[in-house]
């Protein structure tokens, strides 16, 4: 049963992405399972199209700087919670954790849309404000995966040694914290990076034509061609793929 359980989920999931690899091959395909026709013209639009290039850098810079953010953030904050464990520091780290699902995306977006979409605070469909809304979302993912790893690691025990060697507090967090987090640093930048690429609703909900992410243009497409939306959509999952198995490898080296 649990076999059959699993081929039943794996058909789920690799079937979308099977047919999208089809639709983005084929020459026309409307009111049919499969595509009729076989081209690889939908790849050359999509590389020619400058909207498409101008949204992915703008999904990159998004999330390389929601990653950056995350990162001064993220760790302070985790290690603060993390030695102050008592019923406030528990509470506060549950709280954490919750977030992204006590919170929905949509709620967030829309709240941002009411406060910075007036006279006193007009930023909204900026960059910045982008930046900052996709730092904001993604930050409890960081910070938990963090807290996780610092609870695995007992890192009290490290530090207590390294106190006993006259290391100050400052020393401990960047001479023992710091290093023995960086794979679940690593690991969890990548998740807030692909969190970050592939968000949608609160990036349509902030973004400006300017300022458009890969996701807003890519819905954008499925109203036009097929093929173009398909192929537009295996670009985005053979880039997400890549970033797991480059973060794994570089994960596995440190």
């Amino acid at each position: 049963m649990v076999r059959f359980l699993s081929l039943i989920y794996g058909v789920y999931l690799t079937l979308p992405i099977l047919l999208l690899l089809v639709g983005s091959f084929g020459a026309s395909w409307s009111n049919t399972l499969l595509p009729t026709g076989v081209t690889a013209r939908w790849y050359l639009d999509l590389w020619f199209d400058p909207s498409f290039r101008k949204a992915f850098a703008t999904s990159l810079v998004v999330a390389l700087c929601a990653c950056a953010i995350n990162t001064v953030i993220a760790v302070p904050l985790a290690y603060s919670l993390h030695h102050r464990a008592g019923q406030r520091g528990a509470f506060a780290g549950r709280l954490v954790s919750a977030l992204p699902i006590a919170v929905p995306t949509i709620t967030l977006g829309f709240g941002y849309v009411i406060v910075f979409n007036t006279d006193t605070l007009p930023w909204l469909g900026t960059l910045p404000l982008l930046i900052a809304a996709h730092a904001v979302q993604t930050l409890p993912y960081l910070t938990a995966t963090l807290l996780a790893d610092l609870r695995h690691l007992g890192i009290e025990k490290l530090e207590a040694a390294a106190a006993t060697l006259g290391a100050s507090s400052w020393q401990r967090f960047w001479g023992v914290a710091i290093p023995n987090l960086r794979h679940s640093l690593l690991s969890g930048l990548v998740m807030v990076a692909a969190i970050s690429v592939g968000e949608f609703g609160l990036s349509n909900l902030l973004t400006s034509f300017q300022n458009r992410t890969y996701p807003v243009v890519l819905l954008q497409a499925f109203y036009g061609a097929t093929g173009f939306a398909c192929a537009a959509t295996v670009i985005l999952l053979l880039l997400a793929s890549a970033s797991a198995v480059v973060s794994s490898s570089v994960i596995k080296r440190i």
